[in-house]
């Protein structure tokens, strides 16, 4: 049986880039991915690209780095990403302060601009004037994130890449050192072995006692077919309240209350947004929960009535569009903009995952993994796997 140097775990955008990016240095590289039509974060992502979010010097080169990236990717792939540059609009709710929330962006490496209700719904007429009171303006970033990932997938694999559709249920182990993986059919070995499965590396890798700060949410969002309807710019809300779930995912310490079977809702917000893809096809929603178990089945007519309701307040034609409601995991820590490098003092085992900004950010860091791996010094490489130890 063939040995790799390296099993990459999950196909969706961070592992079809980090194992584009490893082929690149030349390492043989198998990668293993349990949907053969994928159903994951990476379809059901509106596709943003917040370079503009850099907060401090780390992240703000590695936002540059992204946007670089991604404006040569189609021509570097050979496949098309759907890469384009347009306005993302913020929008601010009735009751608030524009200024208040304004000086909430002041700290990104790009100041938005604040506009008026009337300039708001000049750029972006779709909105109701009604619901707002003003909105930031920024330059954003888009791709299609299912077409990007599928052009990394056809990359890998004129470098030499193997992709395997089969479910790892757990990691092969000797002493202090994982050696490959096991699936529902076969086994598997490497000299390395990633995990990029998102929202399930956690439950992955607690099957081979390996804890790590690894979270996720049950996210629930809408996507339509194209429409006729024609929105310009990215539609998010400038308070957005995910991120103040995800911080409370360290209140249901200790871990065991991450262990299933407990699917027991923690929480539960929505953030009102809209995107549309080059094919006129849109998301809407988004919702985000937090349930340990990630097998926890959500009602999705419940999800959808809220969603439209609420997208509805702020984007009035979108309330009742034809759609389906879906859901995913998506993954995220609490110590670092992602978790990648080596676990807990064992040999042969990486994570690659817990991204913020995951389109911007996991493409560049894939490029300097693969570099360090090679055996190229890489300071934030080294800087992130000091956030896992």
């Amino acid at each position: 049986m063939a040995t790799y140097d390296w099993i990459v775990i999950g196909a969706g955008i961070t592992g079809a880039c980090l194992a584009y990016e490893l082929s690149q240095q030349g390492f043989t590289v198998l990668l293993l991915e349990k949907d053969p039509k994928p159903d994951n974060a990476t379809v059901y992502s509106y596709g943003g690209l917040p370079y503009w979010s850099g907060v401090d010097d780390l992240t703000r080169i590695l936002g540059k780095e992204g946007i670089e990236l991604h404006r040569n990717l189609t021509e570097e792939l050979g496949g098309e990403t759907e890469f384009r540059e347009l306005d993302l609009v913020l929008t601010i709710d009735r009751q608030d302060d524009p200024e208040v929330i304004a000086q909430n962006y002041a700290r990104f490496a790009i100041t938005p601009e604040l506009l008026s209700v009337q300039d708001a719904c000049i750029l972006e007429p779709l909105l109701n004037p009604n619901a707002i009171a003003g909105v930031l303006k920024l330059p954003h970033g888009h791709i299609h994130p299912q077409k990007t990932t599928d052009a990394y997938l056809q990359a890998f694999k004129r470098n030499g890449g193997e992709i395997v559709y089969q479910e790892v249920v757990d990691l092969l182990r000797q002493k202090d050192c994982v050696t490959g993986v096991q699936t529902l059919n076969d086994f598997y070995h490497a000299a390395n072995t990633v995990v990029c499965a998102g929202g399930l590396s956690r439950s992955l890798l607690q099957q081979a006692n390996i804890t790590i700060g690894n979270y996720f949410t049950h996210a629930q969002l809408i996507t339509t077919p194209p429409v006729d309807l024609e929105l310009a710019t990215v539609v998010m809300p400038a308070v957005q309240q995910r991120f103040s779930l995800q911080a409370k995912a360290q209140e249901l310490e200790p871990e065991t209350a991450w262990n299933p079977p407990d699917d027991q809702l923690a929480k539960l917000i929505l953030d009102p947004g809209a995107v549309q893809f080059q094919d006129g096809s849109l998301c809407i929603g988004q919702i985000s929960a937090i349930a340990p178990n990630p097998n926890t089945k959500l009602d999705p007519l419940a999800a959808e009535a809220q969603i439209r309701e609420q997208v509805g307040n702020v984007l009035p034609l979108l309330e009742d569009i034809p759609g389906t409601c879906h859901s995913c995991l998506v993954a995220f820590n609490n110590q670092a903009i992602a978790l990648v490098g080596n676990l807990a003092n064992i040999k042969g085992i990486y994570l690659f995952s817990g991204f913020t900004s995951t389109l911007v950010f996991a493409p560049v860091l894939a490029r300097r993994f693969a570099y360090w791996a090679s055996g190229t010094e890489d300071k934030i490489i080294e800087q992130l796997q000091l956030a896992i130890k």
